[in-house]
């Protein structure tokens, strides 16, 4: 199976169409789209688990690469930061497809669902956080604390990879002091390099289904674009409604991955 297409039905291109749509707007504004890709690459039939992850990597890098496009023609980011943080995320992504080849995500998810719970109550209980710009760190450590953040996110991104936007996102807008606006330009430049590091680690794989890739791909980038235009003209307060409802699905929903994973194993 290399296109994908092979055995596939006209409702299950429509679904996926429809998703990476969807997907390519909601990781435009606060990232996370791979809840709804995801799922609707797993009902091609025959489809492997990396070959979906590495279809998925193929599509998402369409919306992030035309989003960030769009953030940086209107918001202007500081490609200073963005840069570094994006080469180094690119690097740490690859290393995160690598240890996926071997370890089971099954072991850091209840990690994953603590941090999101503890993502969402900071960014619920302090609704000035994030409004406006005012950066908590200056000079060599301003960038430091950026490739940290790079390292370590586009790591996960590569390992396991749902809710990596929004990962970015409250980093940039916590640790080091941005407006939800301007964090979001920068995550889908950094978030445009960890989709381009696991593809550079599952391409030499065939992993692979290349029309199906590009179908989901030209659907996310129209969702990318629409989502960014939206979030410039919406601002920082709309940017925020939306990250609380996407981490609160992301929440839910390896929540119940890990339930589920912890109930097979006790039967």
């Amino acid at each position: 199976m290399i296109s994908g297409f092979e055995s596939i039905q006209l409702t299950t291109i429509i679904l996926i169409v429809v998703a990476g749509f969807a997907a390519g707007w909601v990781d435009a504004v606060v990232g996370g789209g791979g809840l709804l890709q995801l799922p609707a690459l797993l009902l091609v039939p025959g489809i492997t688990p990396v070959q979906a992850l590495a279809t998925n990597k193929m599509g998402s890098i369409f919306g992030t690469t035309t989003s960030a496009v769009t953030y940086y023609r209107r918001v202007k980011p500081d490609l200073r930061t963005a840069i570094p943080m994006a080469l180094i995320a690119l690097a740490g992504s690859f290393g995160g497809a690598v240890l996926a080849a071997t370890l089971p995500a099954s072991v850091f998810k209840p990690i994953i669902v603590a941090a999101l719970v503890a993502v969402a109550l900071f960014t619920a209980l302090k609704p000035s956080v994030g409004d406006i710009t005012v950066l908590r760190h200056d000079g060599h450590k301003h960038y430091l604390v950026a490739c940290l953040i790079g390292a370590v996110i586009g790591f996960y991104d590569g390992l396991i990879g749902p809710g990596t936007g929004s990962f970015l996102i409250i980093a940039l807008v916590s640790a080091m002091g941005y407006a939800f606006l301007e964090a979001s330009a920068k995550a889908k430049i950094v978030n445009m390099a960890t989709n381009a590091g696991a593809l550079i680690f599952f391409l030499p794989h065939g992993s692979l289904l290349w029309g199906v890739g590009l179908v989901l791909g030209l659907s996310n980038m129209a969702g990318g674009y629409l989502g960014a235009r939206t979030a410039v003209k919406q601002g920082s307060r709309f940017i925020r409604v939306v990250f609380l409802l996407v981490v609160g699905a992301l929440i839910i929903k390896l929540g119940i991955d890990v339930w589920q994973e912890n109930f097979a194993q006790a039967g």
